[in-house]
């Protein structure tokens, strides 16, 4: 099945959580939040304004991000868990750091 969010809504998928702590200690899936943290599968055609003019999203597919802990509408899309979200529900974008 193909999906394609509308407007300023994005699709994103959460990425894993590491199944260790720092410490090395394993975290069992009871204690376990969800992560706020994902990558972003399909975007919609941006935001209408008030005069009528489409204005693009500042994300786009492949990005990874950070959102709120309870944003978003999640859903299952050929077996697999998605969240559809607003634009404005992401916190920003999260850069890759600078190979040494």
């Amino acid at each position: 099945m193909s999906f394609r969010p509308l407007h300023d809504r994005v699709l994103v998928r959460r990425v894993k959580e590491e199944e260790k702590s720092k410490g090395g200690i394993i975290i069992p899936d009871t204690v376990k939040e969800k992560p706020q943290e994902g990558k972003i599968v399909a975007v919609g055609s941006g935001a209408r304004a008030e005069d009528g003019k489409i204005t693009p999203l500042d994300v786009k597919a492949g990005d990874r991000v950070l959102f709120g802990k309870w944003s978003g509408t999640e859903v299952t899309i050929d077996g697999e868990e998605l969240i559809i979200m607003k634009e404005s529900d992401i916190l920003g974008i999260v850069d890759k750091p600078a190979k040494k």
